[in-house]
């Protein structure tokens, strides 16, 4: 089954030209189908592109579901044109007055890790986000700094500075092999990673979560957090092929200091085409989050949260 989209929207020509099923919304309201509803609730600077990398993951899921774009309230985007984000997004204000529910939100991360959560500028109304998928979201998904605001709200467990930037792509171990998030998952695998803080597992083990993929060299990677029906993945499976390689030319560009990506480029040499060796377990990761979803979801959206 695919996944519902605006025609206009730039994911769906993206998707499609990938193979990717996906319907109109006019196509999707003549199925005789209760649809996944998932919200993108998109923090990050460029809308676009994190749209599409969430939405081709969403997608390949053999279930009908209905994705909703979601964003702050009185922060204003200065990378995605205002006719983009008037057009495909409500504001979290809106969809909360609507008292309408979710079967899963995906929260994303934001570049302003090195900032305290207190000081961001929309702190105060994600927490109320936070709150709020207690009541109105079946399951929900934190990313990066997204999964580590969470893990800070709920679990009051701290994000730790790194002397250096996490960069690259880093082995990391399957550490619960039969948890149903993890279906299909390799005993190890590589995920990319792009952080300046990170929490410590023993930290989010001590508040009660669970530990399900881990690296020596960069820490807890998917935390389960069972009390509160999420999970926080704090590195980045949904990146495309060249992510990394954006990034590093970007700080390049700017004169910032940067490392090349660690086991990113053959012969760790910027100037060969990076390899994507996570997509794979990316596919698996969601695609086994939006089967528990369907497994244990009310079909009667008002009993979410109840």
């Amino acid at each position: 089954m695919p996944i519902t989209l605006p025609e206009n929207l730039p994911a769906f020509d993206v998707l499609s030209r990938e193979g990717v099923m996906v319907m109109s919304p006019t196509r999707a309201q003549s199925q005789e189908i209760r649809p996944i509803r998932i919200g993108l609730l998109n923090l990050m600077p460029k809308k676009i592109q994190t749209e599409n990398q969430f939405a081709r993951l969403i997608g390949a899921t053999p279930l009908q579901i209905d994705f909703q774009l979601i964003k702050m309230s009185d922060h204003v985007t200065r990378n995605t044109a205002a006719e983009h984000m008037e057009e495909f997004y409500r504001s979290f204000g809106e969809v909360a007055a609507t008292g309408e529910k979710f079967d899963g939100l995906i929260i994303t991360g934001a570049p302003i890790e090195q900032i305290p959560f207190e000081e961001v500028d929309y702190w105060s109304e994600l927490q109320q986000v936070f709150e709020w998928t207690q009541s109105h979201v079946f399951s929900t998904f934190g990313v990066c700094w997204g999964g580590m605001a969470m893990a800070h709200h709920f679990h009051g467990v701290a994000k730790h500075p790194l002397d250096h930037k996490a960069f690259g792509c880093f082995r990391h171990r399957n550490c619960a092999p039969a948890s149903p998030y993890l279906r299909g998952f390799s005993d190890d695998l590589l995920i990319p990673v792009s952080r300046w803080t990170e929490m410590k597992r023993s930290e989010l083990e001590a508040a009660g979560m669970l530990t399900l993929l881990h690296s020596d060299d960069t820490g807890p990677c998917l935390v389960e957090d069972r009390a509160h029906r999420a999970l926080y993945v704090f590195n980045h499976l949904e990146y495309d092929s060249t992510t990394l390689k954006e990034e590093y030319d970007r700080d390049i560009a700017s004169g910032k200091p940067i490392n090349v990506p660690a086991n990113y480029y053959p012969q760790n040499d910027p100037s060969q085409t990076p390899t994507n060796r996570w997509k794979s377990h990316a596919h698996l990761l969601y695609g086994n989050w939006i089967n528990e979803i369907y497994q244990g979801t009310p079909y009667d959206m008002a009993e979410i949260g109840l």
